[in-house]
């Protein structure tokens, strides 16, 4: 099949999102199918390429991981042209998600939406009413699902949510997958050393983009307690990413006294990321914003146990505390403090969390979550295809159909911003009411 990936965040710019579009990209041409991706244009970025058509952006948008492109639909509708693609699969519901909209109803072909991100959590970028807008992205984002053929959740969790938001069309639970070989096959030692790390250290880690929204001042000031304990006074903390937040993870680990157990060495690719995650001993999360637990399953994959807070994607990798604790998700720092203390990092109980980590690691193999995905396309296109017959189709039609589009991503704004509106004035109603 000849699939086209629509996203607005791409390589070499590292999110999650840039790193499925890639890892889905790269197993489905290994399947034999012909992938090409449209996605903005970055600082430092390849060229277009004959996969890879780079659009004019905007980058990183007001300091968050989104580039809103600058329109140029001849771009777009040339390059297709020529590939002439099967199935169209959109990785954002606005900005290359609305022209994957467009290309998908022009051709005449099924669209798939991947929903990655918990959009309302991401306003925070944006300078105008919080709450406005996150209603606005949300009721956003749910009406753009209904316009596709089929949406693809990364977790249960966020497949349930989408349902209660009112989300119609088909959905398939399908994450991310994880390379197995890649992370099982880390080099924990040579990272060790290269850091500085002393021999026998029981190291807590983690690893991702270091950006409030990943609640890092909740994680660090916990480890920073932990440290501080009888049970940490062997351990440190090595923390891999980049970030906005990372002055104020230094911050946290200066006041509390422990700076010196602390090692950030950075942003990590390839088998650097593979030897950060057998250097650690357990790896911790508390994020409450992820569709899914792709680092979790990652530092499954190299045997490392997990503590969690109980969130959407969470939840669903450290599914029991064979893999590590997963902690109530209002859980305070003491408590997280705490549960590091007492869980085991040496001897039987340890091995027995780390080999239970390993196999459930298995559960999120990339070429599980390929095939899985081959699947939904096939299934697509071959109803499209059914769907299509031996009908005709006039410029009339296709003036129509363009006509229709347009109806559709003006209504489904619109719909966005008077339920965002609805939604601030019942607030400020019940505010006014508690007020008297």
């Amino acid at each position: 099949m000849k699939i086209v990936m629509f996203t607005n965040t791409y390589l070499p710019h590292v999110s999650g999102v840039a790193r499925s579009v890639e890892t889905f990209s790269d197993d489905l041409r290994t399947l034999g199918h012909e992938i090409h991706v449209v996605c903005p244009t970055f600082q430092g970025a390849t060229k277009s390429t004959d996969t890879i058509l780079r659009v004019p952006a905007i980058q990183n948008f007001n300091g968050s991981d989104f580039s809103v492109r600058i329109p140029l639909p001849g771009a777009i509708s040339r390059h297709l042209h020529e590939f002439r693609p099967d199935l169209i699969h959109a990785h954002h519901p606005f900005f290359l998600g609305d022209a994957a909209l467009r290309t998908a109803r022009k051709l005449g072909r099924p669209l798939v939406f991947t929903h990655h991100t918990m959009y309302e959590d991401y306003t925070h970028y944006v300078p105008v009413d919080q709450q406005l807008l996150r209603q606005f992205v949300v009721r956003l984002s749910t009406d753009y699902a209904n316009l596709c053929d089929h949406v693809i959740a990364p977790s249960e969790s966020v497949a349930d949510l989408l349902r209660q938001r009112g989300v119609e069309s088909p959905i398939t639970v399908i994450p991310t997958g994880v390379d197995l070989a890649l992370f099982s096959g880390g080099n924990g030692r040579a990272m060790r050393e290269r850091l500085g790390i002393p021999p026998g250290s029981k190291v807590i880690g983690h690893l991702g983009r270091l950006a409030p929204e990943k609640n890092l001042d909740f994680l660090a000031e916990a480890i920073a307690r932990y440290l501080c304990h009888d049970a940490g006074a062997e351990s440190c903390c090595l923390m891999v990413g980049s970030g906005t937040s990372q002055e104020q993870i230094e911050k946290t680990f200066r006041d509390r006294g422990v700076a010196d157990r602390l090692y950030m060495p950075g942003r990590r690719t390839g088998r650097e990321l593979a030897d950060a995650y057998a250097a650690m001993d357990l790896f911790v999360f508390a994020s409450k914003t992820e569709t899914q637990g792709m680092v979790l399953a990652e530092a499954m994959a190299a045997g490392k146990p997990v503590i969690a807070l109980d969130a959407p994607g969470a939840r669903e990798v450290v599914y029991s505390d064979e893999v590590g604790r997963l902690l109530d998700g209002d859980a305070d720092m003491e408590t997280f403090a705490d549960a590091l203390a007492e869980f085991p990092l040496a001897g039987d109980a340890y091995d027995k969390h780390a080999a239970a980590a390993r196999e459930r690691a298995r559960m999120f193999s990339r070429e599980q979550c390929s095939r899985r995905l081959v699947g939904v396309y096939e299934q697509l296109d071959r109803q499209a295809r059914r769907d299509a017959g031996d009908e005709q189709h006039t410029a009339w039609d296709s003036l129509l159909v363009r006509l229709q589009t347009e109806w559709e991503l003006l209504a489904a704004k619109t719909h966005a911003l008077i339920a965002a509106a609805e939604g601030q004035s019942d607030a400020k109603r019940v505010k006014s009411d508690q007020a008297t």
